[in-house]
């Protein structure tokens, strides 16, 4: 027996919260970018170590949904509630106002939880006294935590506690694990995340990226992805005059790639046109949202 449980990692879009997962297993799983909504799917992320397995769930920040995307990413933050061991809440320190979203679901919240406070680094120390009373009145959490995620202060403490109030039992994975989650869904979070990075204003949110084939070889790894877009003028957009917006960003995206595979990826891509796929079930259903 070990301490063995589900942490699912929960808060407003944009807070840090896949920085943090990251930090916490002490590998980059999770895509960052300083773009809202750059968590769509929830991912698994796991850390071992002696004594422990700790599962987070890391899901997509919450907000009000527009979209029947937004829809299915807001029941998978309901589910990751459900089955979770412990609840880690993430805060920005700098922001205003807690989502009232938020707020509900984690004073209903049943399970231990666990309040982040984030960014400190770019926060006054008055501002962030003051969010820690605000957040004790609000919530009563079991811990609060100060930390900056993107310069690991404070990252050994929370992990530390959050391994302390684990239930007792069997790991759920094997113990050099990182996810539950095929490397060609890493593999198109990473083409993601690059054109969340290259393209402004709605481009990166009309897009999906769907890795279709992921071959691996001795001497090379050959992954085909298509870019999906919501319009035909988008397709122009993401290619760019003579292909050059997506020869940069397909670039960029198989250099990370074979750093991430450590080894060398032939990378085929494709742009095709899928209407309105955000507002389509059958469409989100075969891009794994529903």
């Amino acid at each position: 027996m070990i301490k063995s449980g589900w942490v699912s990692v929960v808060g407003n879009p944009n807070v840090g919260k896949s920085t943090l997962v990251n930090a916490l297993i002490g590998e980059k799983l999770s895509i960052v970018t300083h773009k809202p909504q750059t968590t769509r799917k929830r991912i698994t992320a796991i850390a071992n170590g002696d004594g422990y397995q700790m599962v987070f769930s890391d899901t997509p920040g919450v907000i009000k949904p527009h979209y029947k995307m937004h829809e299915a990413m807001m029941k998978t933050v309901g589910e990751a509630f459900e089955d979770a061991d412990i609840i880690m809440a993430v805060i920005d320190a700098t922001e205003a106002e807690i989502q009232p979203t938020l707020v509900k679901k984690l004073t209903q919240a049943k399970q231990p939880l666990v309040v982040v406070l984030n960014k400190i680094d770019i926060s006054k120390p008055e501002d962030v006294s003051k969010k820690f009373e605000e957040i004790k009145a609000l919530f009563n959490p079991k811990e609060l935590f100060a930390i900056s995620a993107l310069h690991g202060h404070g990252i050994k403490e929370l992990k530390e506690t959050l391994i302390k109030h684990l239930p007792e039992g069997e790991p759920y994975f094997e113990p050099d694990q990182l996810s539950d989650l095929p490397e060609k869904f890493f593999a198109a979070e990473i083409f993601r995340e690059k054109i969340l990075t290259h393209y402004q204003q709605e481009i990166p949110y009309s897009v999906e990226v769907i890795v279709e084939e992921f071959k691996e070889t001795e001497k090379l790894t050959h992954i085909r992805a298509v870019i999906y877009v919501n319009r035909h003028p988008q397709k122009g957009i993401i290619i760019g005059k003579a292909g050059a917006a997506l020869k940069k960003v397909a670039t960029a995206a198989r250099i990370e790639m074979e750093k991430w595979l450590k080894a060398k990826v032939f990378l085929e891509v494709q742009v095709k046109v899928k209407k309105d796929w955000r507002q389509d079930e059958r469409q989100l259903k075969n891009f794994g949202y529903l």
